[in-house]
């Protein structure tokens, strides 16, 4: 692994990137063992991990320590560490927080033009399950059919998860291309639909559709960014709970923490785990939101086993 650059300034962070919550509560739901955060993110320390110089946004540093106190504070073992566009394909940070998690943390990564085949097998073997495509405006334009295809054919073989964040109605745009893509497919904040639109909007009839394939997966993360509420977030756990019970072997749950690009403050994660009382409010569904379900996607080992390599890829 190459070493990280030191020295380095840190950043002002940017307007929409406010600190994390101070103190979260500590949650009165008691957690299943071996559940899972399936959608957070490690920023930083920038003076150690530097920001990439083409990043749309700045956060607040949110290094592993801070996100693995947080987690022990919730009662969440296992995590799903997202790659940020604010990183681009530098996965330093991410290489560096799933080194430190002893198998209990997988990543899912930014696949750049320059990213080798090689890279990707690294990565792999650090944890690396899945790929993130986005297509909202403010992190980047969003990619060709040409330059998802690229992706495709680097990470051929690795059964990784294609992850794309969506933003309302490009759920129905973006139907065809998810549908065409080989293997599973996670859409990210309950595919951050306009929840004025109704249950019936075109967007969350496409969502439906693409769940019924069943080689789409839904992160039902990301209430705060969807609620026209406010906390604590009814009509988005409401949404939240009927995808969960229309595709309860589909869906997984994170917290999104830090909490970057938003409106106002960080939520509180306690509350956010609380929620998961009425987002999944029967025992055996909640197991598998936070548990069975992020095991099977992402590729956790089962009963405590070691993580092992790629069988192509020892």
């Amino acid at each position: 692994m190459t070493e990280p650059i030191l020295d380095r300034a840190r950043p002002a962070p940017s307007p929409g990137c406010p600190p994390p919550h101070p103190a979260p509560r500590r949650p009165a739901l008691v957690l299943p063992p071996d559940s899972c955060d399936a959608h957070c993110h490690v920023f930083g320390p920038a003076e150690v991990f530097p920001y990439a110089s083409e990043r749309t946004f700045t956060p607040v540093d949110a290094p592993k320590e801070q996100l693995a106190a947080l987690h022990a504070h919730l009662g969440l073992t296992r995590a799903v560490i997202v790659q940020s566009s604010c990183n681009g394909s530098d996965h330093r940070v991410l290489r560096d927080a799933l080194d430190a998690g002893g198998g209990r943390l997988r990543g899912v990564a930014l696949i750049g033009d320059t990213t080798t085949r090689a890279e990707i097998e690294e990565l792999h073997r650090a944890g690396v399950r899945g790929f993130r495509l986005n297509f909202l405006p403010h992190l980047r334009t969003a990619p060709t059919r040409q330059e998802i295809d690229s992706v495709l054919e680097r990470v051929d073989g690795l059964g990784w998860v294609a992850e794309l964040h969506v933003a309302g109605r490009e759920v129905a745009d973006y139907a065809p291309l998810i549908r065409s893509l080989p293997g599973r497919v996670a859409v990210d904040h309950l595919a951050r639909v306009d929840i004025a639109e109704g249950p019936g909007s075109a967007a969350l009839r496409s969502l439906r559709s693409l769940l019924d394939t069943g080689d789409v997966w839904l992160k039902v993360s990301g209430a705060d960014r969807v609620s026209r509420q406010g906390p604590p977030y009814a009509d988005a756990v409401a949404l939240a709970a009927a995808l969960v019970a229309y595709a309860p072997e589909r869906t997984v749950w994170g917290t999104d923490y830090p909490h970057v690009n938003i409106a106002g403050s960080a939520p509180d994660d306690g509350l956010l785990v609380d929620l998961l009382t009425e987002i999944a409010p029967d025992p055996a569904r909640l197991r598998g939101l936070l548990v069975d379900n992020p095991a099977e996607l992402f590729d956790f080992p089962r009963d405590d086993e070691p993580l092992a390599p790629h069988p192509e890829h020892p």
